[in-house]
């Protein structure tokens, strides 16, 4: 009968019981934490600042930064106070909301790849229809259309078929992560990990696919250009790839891996690098060898010292 008894509260069970460790871990993943409020800030305060980076791209980035510091923060805060504490509880409706929110925004980035992607195509395969193509309206429309499709599609059905979870209450993670809380369900009836492993299919495996055919029809029209103009079509891509490497390799590692029930802790380090590394990450490479992005936070730079 313990075993059907519904749990009101959970236990987050971490990285490690050594205190010691967790303090390490505190510093590291707290400054990586401001780093990443700062750097993504900065990155949306520059491109609306600066009108020469008004443009398709850069609004993409912008809007890139925006979910970033949404994702860090939805898990992040929890985290680090959970780190330097003795009791890593959360109540069982903070912990349904922070599933949600995890997977509505980690679908929405997913989606938001793909459109700066299909932005790159069409910027260097059509670059004569790209003013038309990739217009400010449709862009509005484009991001509009990922956040309901988002939530349409991931959040919703979760929604409509609803949880109930028993003890024992530990998760075996740092965050209420959707498959390890779905280890506590009630009943064993796998139709719910069949659902989200479908619903990560969708927001996964097809986006990727669609950039990899974006970056196909990329190259072949890059090599057709001189060799003069390769470099630097080539290195407006170079950042995406990275971004894209890193946020779908580590998210097809935890949705689309082995069965949670083959490793206990696969997941919850892969999703370190989709919920630290990469937001922190991102930021960098965009602005990386970027000479607008850096001469407008000169510009910023000096007008705070100068106040």
């Amino acid at each position: 009968m313990k075993n059907k008894t519904l749990a009101t509260e959970f236990i987050l069970l971490g990285f490690s019981k050594d205190f010691s460790i967790n303090v390490t871990l505190f510093v590291l993943f707290f400054l990586i934490y401001v780093m990443t409020i700062l750097l993504n800030g900065l990155i949306i305060n520059i491109v609306v600042l600066n009108p020469q980076l008004h443009t398709p791209m850069y609004y993409f980035i912008s809007k890139l930064s925006f979910i970033d510091l949404c994702n860090s923060s939805s898990a992040v805060p929890k985290m680090l106070m959970d780190l330097l504490s003795t009791r890593r509880t959360i109540s069982l409706m903070a912990c349904l909301t922070q599933v949600n929110i995890l997977l509505l925004i980690g679908s929405t980035e997913c989606l938001l790849l793909v459109l700066m992607a299909y932005d790159r195509c069409l910027a260097i395969c059509l670059p004569l229809h790209y003013p038309v193509l990739m217009r400010w309206s449709m862009c509005h429309r484009l991001t509009a259309l990922i956040w309901v499709f988002s939530f349409l599609a991931i959040v919703l059905p979760l929604l409509l078929m609803p949880v109930t979870l028993c003890y024992p209450n530990q998760i075996n993670h740092f965050m209420c992560e959707s498959l390890a809380v779905l280890k506590l369900s009630c009943d064993r009836n796998y139709m719910k990990e069949r659902v989200i492993f479908l619903l990560s299919f969708i927001t996964i495996l097809i986006p990727f696919s669609f950039i990899i055919m974006s970056y196909t029809c990329i190259i072949l029209s890059v090599l057709k250009i001189k060799a003069a103009g390769r470099a630097k079509a080539f290195s407006t891509c170079t950042s995406h790839v990275t971004v894209v490497a890193l946020y779908f390799g580590t998210g097809m590692v935890t949705y689309l891996g082995p069965s949670p029930e083959k490793s206990s802790n696969y997941g919850k380090y892969a999703s370190i690098f989709y919920i630290i590394i990469a937001p922190f990450l991102n930021p960098l490479i965009y602005s990386l060898n970027n000479g607008e992005v850096k001469k407008t936070f000169k510009k910023l730079l000096k007008c705070v010292i100068s106040k």
